[in-house]
C-alpha cells in the first residue's frame, strides 16, 4: 500500500505501517481519554485519563494486528503465499495469493473475526472482573471493557457478508464449495459488497445531515468498500473471461532481455534504448532469468553512478516478480502480479525465460477470442 513503511515482521511475513496509523491511535486515545473515561469514572486527574487513553489506543491497535496476524498465519498453514501485512486507518490488510480450495479460503476468512471475538470476550470478561474492585482498578476496568466491546464490534462488523470484509470472503468460500464455481462465487460476493457500500454511504450522509459528524467516517468506509468491491468484481469477471486459457496462449515470444551484470549505462545504450519497452527481463551468467528492470528505475540512477552500478542492483529480483509456466492457467498467473513490476508475467520453462505476458497481450487475446479467433498464438 502506498504511504506505508516496513516496521518489522509478523507470522513470518513483513509488517508494514501506513502513515494513517498514528492518526488512528491519536483519535482512539482522544475519544477514550477525553470523552469515555471522564464520563464513566469521573473525578480522576487528567493525567490518568490521558495515560489510560494512550494505553487503550495502543491495545486496540495491537488487537487489530492480532486480527491480521491470524489471517497471515492461517494462510501460511494452508500453503498460501503471503506478501505482507499492513496496518492502516481502517484496520489492516493482508496481501496473499488465492486459496486453492474452498476449505482453505473459509479457514483464512474466519480466522480474523474469530480472533477479534476471542480478544473481545477475554478483555470484556477481565474488565467486568476488575470492575468488582474499587479504587485503582476502576480506570483499567473501563479501558478493558472499552477494548472488549471494540473488538466484539470489529469481529461482528467484519462478518457482514460483503467483500472486502471477511464475511464476504466466507460467502465466497461457501458458494465456491456449494457450486464448484469460484468465479461465480466471487461475482456474487463482490456484488454484495457493492450493495453494502451504497448502504454505508447513504447511511453516513443521512447521519451527517442530521448533525452527526461521525457519519463522515461511515461514508469513508463505504467508499473504501465500494472501490475494493468494484475491483473484486472486475477481477472476477476477468477470470471468467480467461477460463480455459493458458499462459502460453497470451505470451509474447521471443523476449527482449539483457544481461544483469552489465552496467546501467551500457544496459541503457545496448538494450533498453533499442528495445523500446518500458520494462525488460534480466538474465544471469547461466542465461536464467534473475529479475525485471523498469526504465523509470534506470532513469532515476544519477548519471555519475551509471558506469559503476550494475543493472541488477536497480532491478526487481525474480523472487518478487510474477512468474508462471507456459501450461499454467492464465487466470491463476494473473493473481501473482504485484505493484512493483506492474501487469507483467515472466514465463519460465525449465529454468529458462521463454516469454512474457503484459496487459496488452491479455487485451489482444480477449479481443481475438471475442471475434471468434483461436485462443493460441497465431
Amino acid at each position: 500500500m502506498n504511504g506505508s513503511v516496513r516496521v518489522g515482521q509478523v507470522a513470518g511475513v513483513p509488517l508494514r505501517m501506513h502513515w494513517s496509523v498514528p492518526l488512528l491511535v491519536v483519535m482512539f486515545a482522544y475519544g477514550l481519554g477525553r470523552q469515555a473515561l471522564p464520563a464513566w469514572t469521573p473525578g480522576r486527574p487528567e493525567a490518568v485519563y490521558a495515560l489510560a487513553g494512550v494505553v487503550g489506543a495502543a491495545l486496540l491497535t495491537g488487537s487489530l494486528l492480532l486480527h491480521e496476524t491470524a489471517h497471515a498465519a492461517t494462510a501460511r498453514r494452508k500453503q498460501i503465499s503471503v506478501e505482507d501485512v499492513t496496518l492502516w486507518a481502517l484496520g489492516g490488510m493482508t496481501r496473499m495469493g488465492r486459496p486453492q480450495t474452498a476449505a482453505a479460503a473459509f479457514a483464512v476468512a474466519v480466522s480474523g473475526p474469530l480472533t477479534s471475538l476471542l480478544v473481545g470476550g477475554v478483555a470484556l470478561g477481565a474488565g467486568i472482573g476488575l470492575a468488582q474492585l474499587t479504587g485503582w482498578a476502576e480506570v483499567p476496568a473501563v479501558v478493558l471493557m472499552w477494548l472488549g466491546w471494540a473488538n466484539l464490534f470489529l469481529g461482528v462488523f467484519n462478518l457482514l457478508p460483503a467483500v472486502p470484509l471477511d464475511g464476504g470472503r466466507v460467502v465466497q468460500a461457501v458458494l465456491w464449495w456449494r457450486t464448484g464455481d469460484r468465479e461465480r462465487a466471487d461475482l456474487a460476493a463482490s456484488r454484495s459488497g457493492q450493495v453494502l457500500a451504497v448502504l454505508l454511504v447513504a447511511g453516513g450522509w443521512i447521519s451527517v445531515l442530521r448533525g452527526a459528524p461521525g457519519g463522515l467516517w461511515i461514508v469513508f468506509v463505504g467508499l473504501f468498500v465500494m472501490v475494493v468491491a468494484g475491483a473484486e468484481h472486475r477481477r472476477a469477471a476477468l477470470h471468467t473471461e480467461l477460463r480455459g486459457l493458458r499462459v502460453a496462449d497470451a505470451m509474447t515470444a521471443p523476449v527482449t532481455s539483457g544481461a544483469d551484470w552489465l552496467s546501467v549505462q551500457r544496459f541503457i545504450d545496448e538494450v533498453a534504448v533499442p528495445a523500446h519497452h518500458s520494462a525488460l527481463p534480466l538474465l544471469d551468467f547461466e542465461g536464467r532469468p534473475s529479475g525485471l528492470v523498469q526504465l523509470r528505475r534506470l532513469a532515476a540512477v544519477p548519471p555519475a553512478e551509471r558506469e559503476t552500478l550494475r543493472v541488477r542492483e536497480v532491478a526487481v529480483p525474480l523472487s518478487q516478480c510474477a512468474v508462471a509456466a507456459p501450461e499454467e492457467e492464465l487466470g491463476e498467473a494473473i493473481d501473482r502480479i504485484g505493484l512493483r513490476t506492474g501487469p507483467r508475467i515472466l514465463v519460465v520453462d525449465g529454468g529458462h525465460l521463454v516469454g512474457i505476458v503484459t496487459a496488452k497481450d491479455i487485451t489482444r487475446l480477449l479481443r481475438r477470442r471475442t471475434l471468434g479467433g483461436s485462443g493460441g498464438q497465431g
